[in-house]
Formats: C-alpha cells, structure tokens, sequence
C-alpha cells in the first residue's frame, strides 16, 4: 500500500500519508488538488474489490453516510473511482480517536466522558433518523476534533433498516468487546444495538478498562450475551448513581428493559451531565460547549459559574437569552474569552453588550442578491440564527465545483430595535473555514440586487472558526442592519450553517 502515496487519484487526490487500513480498505490523508485542502480518502483493498457482496457494501457506506449532515459525524464530500478501485472522500478530522485518547490518558473526566457520550448519542440519533445503524460504535470510530468536539466516522458495515441486506444471518459484523447480545447471536440488529455499544464506550471512558475480556472474540462476546455489566461505581465509586443508571440501561440484555430509542437515551445522558458538572463545580472548554447546548430545562441545573467557564476564567457576567414569540431580549454585560457569544470590547478596554435582537426573530433574513430573481436562500431558517440555541442553524444552499454557484456571496443580515453602533459581531458555526465580510446599512435591504451606495463594508475575516470573534470598524456611525457575507465556501463543506449571531456594542 505505501506505493500508492503520492499517486494522484482521478487525477484530484494526491495520497500523501496513510492513516490507518483494514479488512476492506485503507484510508490515507490526501490533498485535493482542485480545492487545495487536506481530505481523508477511504480507498478499498485491491484484493476485495473484485467481490461484488464487499464491492456493493463500500458503495452503501458513501450513499448512506451521505444522507447524514451533523456536526458529530465526519461527513462525505465525494466518491469515485480510480482503475477499478472504489474511494470515498471524507472530511478530513486533525485529531486523535477516542480509543487513543483513553490509551493516552486512562480514565477520562466524569463530565468529559458524559459530554463525549452526548456527542455521540446526538450523532447515532441523525444516523438513525434516517434509518441508518451504525453497526460498529467504538472508541476507535470516533475521532476528537483539535476542538475538542467528537465525531463518529467509518459507517463501513453500515446498513439501512429498509434494505434486505448483505449480511446473512448467523454473521456477526462489529467488535466483539462492544457488541450488543442480539448481534453477537446473529440476530436482527437495530438502533438499539449501537445504544448497548455506546454504554459499553461510556463504561470504558470511566474506567480506561473494557467490562469484559477473554482469549478469543467468539468467548469475548458471548460474556456479552451472558453476563451482566460490571458496576461501574465497583471501579470508579465517585461516579453518580443516576450516570451508572444511564450504562445499566444502555447495556440492558433484555431490549424492552433497554433505551428504546436514542432520544430518551440522549435525555438521560444530558440530565447526568448536568448533575456531574454541578457535583464537580467546574467544567472544561470542551465539556462547557455542550452545556451550553442543553435543553433549557436541563442547562438550568448547572450552576452559572459553570455553564460559563472558560479556560479556567469565570465568566463575570450574563450570557444574551433570545426567546421566541414577543419575549424581550436581555441585554447583559459581557466579559471573558472564548465561545458562546462573550469576549472583550473591539478597542479601549471596554466590555461590550449585545444588541438585543428584535424578539420575534423577523429582523434575521437571509440575502441572496444574486440569486434567481433575488430569491433568499432557505430564509424560514435564518430565524435559527438567533434563536440562542446553538443546535439549530440557518444553511445555505449545497454548491459544487469549490465555489458559490460563481456568485461574489451570500449571506444573512441581522438587526436590532433601533441603529447602533455594532463594535464586534460573534458567528457561531459548524462549518468553519469559509472567508466573510461585514457590511451595513441603514436602509432595508434589497433583496434583489446588490447595491453599493447602500452598504458598507465594516469588517472581514479569513477562515472563519467555529466561534468567531469579527471586529467592526463603523467610526461610530450607527446602523440598523448588518449582513454577515460569505465569499468562499468551508474548506471542507459545500455548503454553509450559521448556528448563531450575536452583535455586540460599546
């Protein structure tokens, strides 16, 4: 396989390094030529590629993950085929997997753990919506993004619930140290079985051990069939009783006495979440970034100082809380670096405020000037973009060939009750690295062309992150509207998400 680094695959993809390999295929860090950026490309074995069963089950993986856009799971960016050889094209994650992770550091955090699950429990709930079971959840099918966030990857036995499929009863497909009973026997499998393999995850990021160990997999799973989980209190006696609950449930042998769905299991994850941040009084970047997208009910159980913690800094004032349907925004001091909507003042020391957006979410609009006819793009959506819940975002439309349809932009504004005089805007997004400008205006915008005297440019940035601070520079002149432009697209999406927008003023 190493003569294949530096070839260059449909004449696009230069393997440059290999990352791991299996059974099936081999997955190499490669760079797109056309797009110039760093992709993983899943290439399958040359000495299975001549079987039309392993053949048909690699192409199922691209269709099926393709039809899953999350921010916890890597997505598919392309497939093709090379001399006969199948690929696809991957986000390419420049992180660690969680098995490394454990192997590194043993026994992670309570709270890591929990909002490692919560990542994961949201990312099988998409896949299962669309009635896709992942078949193999295990710490080594998760990788930990340099932000911290987790995101689940190689669908490779993959199926969907509504094909009769290649699979043929008896087999077990997956690891045996994490299989469900009803997989290991051969028997049907369903979204139930990945919740039992997330438990038995959940189990080992707790204790940096697998509940069950033998000489060979076959004896490895039937202790899964006929054995009951070890107590997780037993090795680590500090974790809640409503956490070691969550793996009881989750690893249940009976299916009507286990989660029936990813949904409660999600809500039992949140709720222990919740409870361990607030027994361990403090929390990490990473672990404060999914409290922060708790259901509200939820998040009101973590005491303040902890939901806004960040990098050992306290948060000294309070967050902006946007309520749908006549609610009045609060305006609130804001201080401390980071994520979620805070920071310092653009210039002299101060700390801004944020404008309070108009409660009934009519002042968001998406802007498409160069549309057809001046069509805004998915504009009963823009609302999401401050609605203060970080879950749900405004997206544009998908665009292919590395570019936005050979469009200058696209965009969405923002405004507030009245003018003012914005000093930074905060863009929170879950697809990062595309380029933007600020502009603004005081004059409602005209959604079917783009006119120059109307706006101006008060700010940019060059590869938007996930939570972007962008300065804005208007000399103090007051404006009502200000509209977040993107020129280019994420280096690794065709589309864009703005999951929130926040102004802020002296």
């Amino acid at each position: 396989m190493s003569s294949l680094l530096g070839t260059t695959l449909s004449g696009r993809y230069r393997l440059e390094s290999r990352i791991g390999s299996g059974g099936m295929s081999t997955v190499y860090r490669a760079h797109d030529e056309t797009l110039e950026r760093f992709v993983a490309i899943k290439l399958m074995n040359r000495e299975v590629a001549s079987d039309s069963d392993q053949l048909e089950r690699f192409r199922r993986e691209a269709r099926a993950v393709a039809r899953l856009s999350h921010p916890n799971i890597v997505h598919v960016i392309d497939a093709g085929e090379d001399e006969g050889r199948p690929y696809i094209v991957l986000e390419y994650v420049d992180g660690e997997t969680l098995k490394d992770r454990i192997r590194r550091l043993g026994r992670l955090d309570i709270t890591e753990a929990v909002a490692y699950c919560v990542e994961i429990a949201r990312a099988l709930g998409c896949a299962h919506a669309h009635h896709v079971v992942h078949r193999d959840v295990k710490p080594q099918n998760v990788l930990i993004d340099p932000d911290g966030t987790a995101k689940v990857t190689d669908f490779g036995i993959a199926r969907t619930l509504e094909e009769e499929g290649l699979t043929v009863d008896g087999r077990v497909l997956g690891t045996t140290d994490y299989v469900s009973p009803e997989q290991a026997l051969g028997h049907p499998v369903t979204g139930q079985s990945d919740l039992y393999s997330l438990g038995v995850v959940l189990y080992e990021m707790l204790t940096g051990e697998l509940p069950f160990r033998g000489e060979t997999q076959v004896a490895v799973a039937m202790r899964h069939v006929r054995e009951p989980m070890p107590d997780v209190r037993a090795a680590r006696p500090e974790v809640s009783a409503a956490l070691a609950a969550v793996i009881d449930r989750a690893t249940a042998k009976d299916l009507s006495e286990r989660y029936a769905d990813d949904a409660e299991m999600t809500a039992d994850l949140e709720a222990a979440l919740a409870l361990e941040a607030n027994r361990a009084g403090e929390a990490d970047g990473q672990v404060t970034a999914v409290l922060d997208a708790l259901p509200a009910d939820t998040r009101r159980r973590v005491p303040f100082s902890v939901r806004h913690r960040r990098a050992g800094r306290t948060l000294l004032e309070l967050a902006v809380v946007l309520v749908v349907a006549g609610a009045v925004a609060a305006v609130v001091l804001a201080g401390g670096g980071g994520p979620s909507h805070r920071g310092r003042g653009a210039s002299g020391g101060t700390t801004p405020v944020a404008v309070a957006l108009c409660s009934s979410l009519s002042c968001t609009n998406a802007y498409n000037p160069y549309g057809r006819g001046g069509i805004a793009q998915e504009n009963a959506e823009a609302k999401h973009a401050v609605d203060g819940n970080p879950q749900t975002s405004w997206t544009t439309d998908n665009y292919y060939g590395g570019t936005i349809d050979g469009k200058p932009g696209v965009g969405i504004y923002v405004s507030g009750h009245g003018e003012e005089a914005a000093v930074k805007m905060v863009v929170r997004t879950i697809t990062p690295g595309f380029d933007a400008q600020v502009w603004a205006t005081t004059r409602t915008p005209d959604a079917t062309r783009w006119g120059p005297s109307d706006w101006h440019q008060v700010g940019s940035v060059t590869g938007v992150g996930p939570n972007q601070a962008i300065p804005l520079h208007t000399a103090g002149r007051r404006y009502r509207y200000y509209l977040l432009w993107a020129t280019t697209l994420p280096t690794h999406s065709q589309h864009i998400s703005i999951n929130e927008i926040t102004l802020y003023r002296p």
